[in-house]
């Protein structure tokens, strides 16, 4: 039997709050609360999760400023209303009044490191999952915790094509961002970690690549980037639109969306993921076929370097989609 090696084996819980390590205050309901105080029955617990939404958020320490830069948080807010709405749940608050919560939030719990914001729109415990909702008013929860970028660390991917495929539009549409559709990514990363690898590419319904189990796939062909189209059974990336931006607008890369064929990954010069959580990561392997150099290539480096001033306010471009705390 294989055994996954220690090294590959997943990273991400150290990045959620422990009982004796969380912060003081988290938003629920409306109101900011202290986080002993957010406290529901375990009967309620189950098919809350079954139509659950949700967004991830982050925010970057800038040290010489002292102080954060919330990134593309309207966006965000904005694609979390269309989830609502997908899965029929009205939001008892605004986008600017759940904006609001979360830089008081941040403030409150006196984060100055880089951090994550987490909203969370659910239905009640009293609607189990099997019946029909249309309209329903949903309740929101969002948390902050500290979450430290991987940026600039030289951290490249081996992956592999992965044997689960992607979910469909017509299935569980993947453009929501839904707790249930990330059984579909659970399925993708157990299989690679167990195979030896750091993730996984995952292929849909027409075989064609569509994404990670958590990020949006570029890669780069004589000078060209590549990423597959919305159509192809992914979630309608923020960052995704912005390293589109970056690549074109500021390093003269064109960028092109179209079906991107699975050994296209194999020949690639290079490759990389992006998304809020991966933000720009690069991958070394495919399968292992080795891409390019085996790390980050120069394309993807010039991209990671700059997209990693703009978020940290290092860099004046894009100002419009940091929000200062």
């Amino acid at each position: 039997m294989t055994t996954p090696r220690a090294d590959r084996m997943p990273k991400e819980a150290a990045m959620y709050p422990s009982p004796q390590n969380h912060p003081a205050y988290l938003w629920w309901q409306g109101r900011q609360v202290a986080w002993d105080e957010a406290t529901v029955h375990v009967t309620s617990l189950g098919w809350t999760g079954i139509s659950a939404v949700f967004e991830g958020i982050r925010a970057y320490w800038n040290a010489e400023q002292q102080r954060l830069h919330v990134f593309a948080i309207d966006a965000h807010l904005k694609r979390l209303a269309q989830s609502m709405k997908l899965v029929r749940m009205t939001s008892p608050y605004s986008s600017d009044e759940i904006k609001q919560a979360a830089i008081k939030l941040l403030r409150d719990n006196e984060l100055q490191e880089d951090s994550y914001i987490f909203p969370l729109a659910y239905f009640p415990s009293g609607i189990p999952g099997y019946l029909a909702v249309y309209e329903q008013p949903g309740e929101v929860m969002m948390t902050t915790r500290p979450r430290e970028s991987s940026m600039l660390t030289g951290r490249a991917l081996h992956c592999n094509i992965s044997s689960w495929r992607r979910i469909s539009d017509n299935t569980m549409p993947p453009r929501a961002k839904m707790t249930t559709n990330y059984q579909n990514s659970r399925f993708v990363s157990t299989e690679a970690s167990i195979n030896g690898y750091d993730t996984a590419i995952i292929l849909n319904d027409q075989g064609k690549v569509a994404e990670s189990p958590y990020a949006c796939v570029f890669i780069v062909r004589d000078g060209v980037a590549y990423t597959p189209p919305v159509t192809a059974g992914v979630l309608e990336s923020i960052t995704r639109d912005i390293v589109m931006q970056i690549l074109q607008e500021e390093l003269g890369v064109p960028c092109r969306e179209r079906d991107v064929d699975r050994t296209e990954m194999y020949i690639a010069d290079e490759a990389f993921l992006c998304g809020t959580f991966a933000e720009i990561t690069p991958i070394a392997s495919v399968d292992r076929y080795t891409l390019g150099s085996g790390s980050a290539g120069p394309i993807t480096s010039r991209l990671e370097q700059l997209f990693h001033d703009v978020v940290r306010g290092r860099d004046d471009r894009y100002s419009e989609l940091r929000t200062i705390v």
